[in-house]
């Protein structure tokens, strides 16, 4: 998927004649605003970190901040189309979870009330909001325009399996043993929740791209798979390589940047009466602003499984990845690591599983489905703010 699919601009050479010089391409694509806005943002950061800043300078970085984002999603969107599918909806996941784990780790070695069940309150977030809100929103968008939508149901199934499974060991289990008191796991059950994560994901990618990758790929309405996308040039190596180190850039900006922020989130979120877990609500929604769009975006254009592929990978992504890095991270991180669940928690969880596999089956989804994932994500979302 090009720049230009996704509503938010290319620094390709789908922009400019086919006989435009490459070099001609390249000053383009480095004037653009999605290489300038990670620019600014890393200025901005070198000028903010450490210092306390007013409330004009907060809404400088957040402007900033979200133009770091957007240009993320176009060069992650650059990366993909080159690379193609499934490998495309893996670079966006690993990014975005890039960002979920430096700002947790980062918030957790600031310390402060809270800390302690952050980990839980971002992860689980990230799950009901991707596996509720993403999916939700990109049948419901796929569904309007196209009546109804078809995904391959071997695919998503396998990848709805991994979540839950993920889900179970990291974030249900540690509210049951009896090793640590409270929900939290003993060393060694939290080496062993980490090492299973790391397995599960490791499998899980393999199958994904390597296996059996056309379990992943695109469905038409007919079922059959879909070509690549034949009315966009794909970007050439220089051209990816080049939307790669912006990438890089733009996602050193948003954790910098988001991590400036954070003491303006928390006292908005203590401000507006809310319950200091949103803070977890809040960073979720932030760092899976790109996916959603990605994911939207794929769903326009009758590709369901690009969006389930970038919905369950990123909930797959955030646990798998997430657990095992807070695993080593304890070792530093004076701060314990509370991952279990509540019960309103669980009891969420368990209703997002059920009601996935019942969607997951028969392998393809109406409007119906998507308004009641919707319906579940604003359950969660009206009961993180009032427990």
């Amino acid at each position: 998927m090009t720049g230009s699919e996704s509503g938010v601009g290319t620094g390709t050479d789908n922009d400019v004649d086919n006989d435009t010089p490459p070099s001609t391409t390249t000053r383009k694509n480095l004037l653009h605003w999605t290489a300038i806005a990670p620019v600014l943002a890393l200025i901005a950061l070198a000028v903010t970190w450490g210092r306390d800043i007013n409330g004009i300078v907060v809404g400088l970085v957040a402007v900033l901040l979200g133009a770091a984002v957007l240009a993320a999603v176009h060069h992650a969107e650059v990366i993909a189309h080159r690379v193609g599918e499934p490998f495309g909806s893996l670079v966006l996941a690993v990014a975005v979870t890039v960002i979920e784990v430096s700002l947790i780790v980062t918030l957790m070695l600031s310390g402060g009330a809270g800390t302690s069940t952050l980990a839980r309150d971002t992860v689980f977030a990230a799950v009901m909001i991707t596996v509720n809100g993403i999916l939700g929103l990109s049948l419901l968008v796929g569904s309007r325009r196209f009546g109804m939508v078809r995904f391959n149901a071997e695919g998503t199934g396998g990848a709805l399996a991994t979540v839950a499974t993920l889900a179970a060991v990291c974030l249900v289990l540690p509210t049951v043993t009896t090793g640590a008191i409270g929900p939290e796991f003993t060393s060694s059950q939290l080496a062993f929740a980490a090492i299973a994560s790391l397995s599960l994901y490791a499998a899980f990618v393999l199958t994904q791209t390597v296996r059996h990758r056309d379990f992943f790929l695109p469905v038409g309405s007919k079922g059959k798979p879909l070509p690549e996308d034949e009315h966009a040039t794909p970007p050439t190596d220089s051209e990816a390589w080049i939307a790669l180190g912006f990438l890089v850039l733009s996602l050193v900006a948003v954790v910098g940047l988001a991590k400036v922020e954070s003491k303006s989130i928390e006292e908005a979120v203590a401000a507006a009466g809310l319950p200091h877990s949103f803070v977890g609500v809040v960073i979720a929604l932030l760092v899976l602003l790109p996916e959603t769009i990605a994911a939207v975006n794929a769903a326009r254009r009758e590709r369901i499984q690009t969006s389930i592929n970038l919905a369950l990978g990123s909930a797959m992504a955030s646990i798998g990845l997430t657990i095992p890095v807070l695993a080593i991270a304890t070792i530093w991180i004076s701060t314990p690591l509370h991952l279990g669940l509540d019960a309103t928690q669980i009891t969420l969880l368990a209703i997002t599983i059920v009601t996935a596999v019942l969607t997951v089956v028969p392998g393809r989804a109406t409007r119906l489905q998507g308004s009641v994932h919707l319906t579940l994500c604003a359950a969660y979302l009206f009961l993180a703010a009032v427990p």
